[in-house]
C-alpha cells in the first residue's frame, strides 16, 4: 500500500491526525461503492501498530473541510480515535443488553441507494466478540434518511460513525437484528427517531446513574477483562455517552464508583478516563454471561425456529 498522500482530501485529513497524536501509516486512492475516487487512510499510535489497533478513514475525494465546524469535527474525531486505540480492542463495544459486539468492515463513504429510495447507505459486519471465536455475526445495511442527512454536519466517515454505529447498537436492543452463522444484509434505519430537533442532539438510549454505572461494568468486563486481559479500557467514550444520552464527564464520575467497589483498578499512566478489570469484576462472569444468553436469546431468529416446529401457514 502506498504510503504517498496522493489526493487532497487524503493530505487534509493527514494533518488533522497528525495533530491529535496520529500517524499515517498508509494512504492511497481508493474506490466507493459506485466505483468513485475515494481517499483511503491507515492510521495508528506507532509506526508498528497491529492491524486490530489501525484506524481506517475513507472520505469522498474532493470532499472539502472548508468550515470551521467541519474541521473541528474532524479534530474530534480523530482525537476520540487516538484514545479508543489504546484499547486492547478498539473496535468492540457493548450493548445495554449485554452482547460484545466487533464492528468490521465498514464500506465507507456512504452510497446512495440503488432500488431507488432516498437513502445513503453504508454497509458493514456486526461480530459477536464473547472471546470464544463465535461464528455468530450480522451482516448490516445501514441506511440514513435524507432528513436524517439534514442534520449532520456531513455524509462522511468522520462525521456520520459514531451515530451509526449507536443506530445499529439500539437497533440490537430493538431485538431487530440477528447474529447468524450466515444470512444476507440486515436494514438499520437512520431516521429521525434517533434525532431531537428541540434539543438538537441524538437520542437514543434513556438511562440513569445506575443504568450507566451497569453499563461501565459490562464494558470493563468484556474489552478489559475477557478480550484484553485485563488491559486499561476508556470509559469516557464520547460514543458510549452518546449511546446512553450522557457525557464523557459523567461516565467518568461514575468510573469512580467502580474503583470504590473494587471492580476497576487505575491505570496512572493515562488518567482517570482509562480502567483495567479487576478479580472481583471477573468473578462475576455468571452475570454477565447469564446477560450474554439473555441478549442472544432476545435476538434468536424466531422464525427458523417455527419452520423446524411445523408452525407455519407457508
Amino acid at each position: 500500500m502506498s504510503t504517498e498522500l496522493q489526493t487532497a482530501t487524503g493530505a487534509a485529513v493527514a494533518e488533522a491526525a497528525r495533530a491529535a497524536g496520529l500517524l499515517v501509516l498508509a494512504a492511497e486512492a481508493g474506490q466507493d461503492f459506485h466505483g468513485q475516487p475515494t481517499a483511503r487512510l491507515t492510521l495508528g499510535l506507532t509506526p508498528d501498530a497491529p492491524a486490530e489497533r489501525q484506524l481506517h478513514i475513507e472520505l469522498t475525494e474532493g470532499f472539502q473541510i472548508g468550515t470551521i465546524a467541519l474541521a473541528e469535527e474532524l479534530a474530534l474525531h480523530l482525537t476520540h480515535a487516538a484514545k479508543r486505540l489504546v484499547n486492547p480492542n478498539p473496535d468492540v463495544y457493548v450493548t445495554s443488553a449485554g452482547l460484545p459486539l466487533r464492528f468490521d468492515g465498514f464500506q465507507w463513504p456512504f452510497h446512495r441507494s440503488t432500488t431507488g429510495a432516498d437513502t445513503y447507505i453504508v454497509h458493514g459486519t456486526v461480530h459477536l466478540a464473547d472471546g470464544t471465536g463465535s461464528p455468530l455475526h450480522t451482516k448490516v445495511s445501514a441506511s440514513m434518511t435524507v432528513t436524517f442527512a439534514e442534520v449532520t454536519l456531513a455524509a462522511e466517515q468522520p462525521y456520520a460513525e459514531s451515530f451509526i454505529y449507536n443506530a445499529i447498537r439500539k437497533t440490537y436492543d430493538y431485538g431487530q437484528l440477528e447474529l447468524l452463522k450466515s444470512g444476507n444484509r440486515q436494514p438499520v434505519p437512520v431516521t429521525m427517531r434517533f434525532y431531537s430537533r428541540w434539543q438538537k442532539t441524538f437520542i437514543f438510549t434513556d438511562t440513569d446513574d445506575a443504568a450507566r454505572l451497569d453499563f461501565l461494568a459490562l464494558k470493563l468486563y468484556w474489552l478489559s477483562g475477557v478480550l484484553g486481559g485485563s488491559q486499561p479500557v476508556w470509559l469516557a467514550d464520547p460514543r458510549d455517552a452518546q449511546y446512553l444520552n450522557t457525557t464523557p464527564e459523567a461516565l467518568t464520575k461514575l468510573a469512580s464508583e467502580l474503583h470504590k467497589q473494587g471492580l476497576a483498578a487505575s491505570a496512572p499512566a493515562l488518567g482517570a478516563e482509562y480502567a483495567s478489570a479487576t478479580p472481583a469484576l471477573l468473578d462475576r462472569a455468571p452475570l454477565y454471561q447469564a446477560k450474554l444468553a439473555s441478549a442472544l436469546d432476545s435476538i434468536k431468529p424466531s422464525f427458523n425456529e417455527d419452520m423446524r416446529a411445523g408452525h407455519t401457514n407457508m
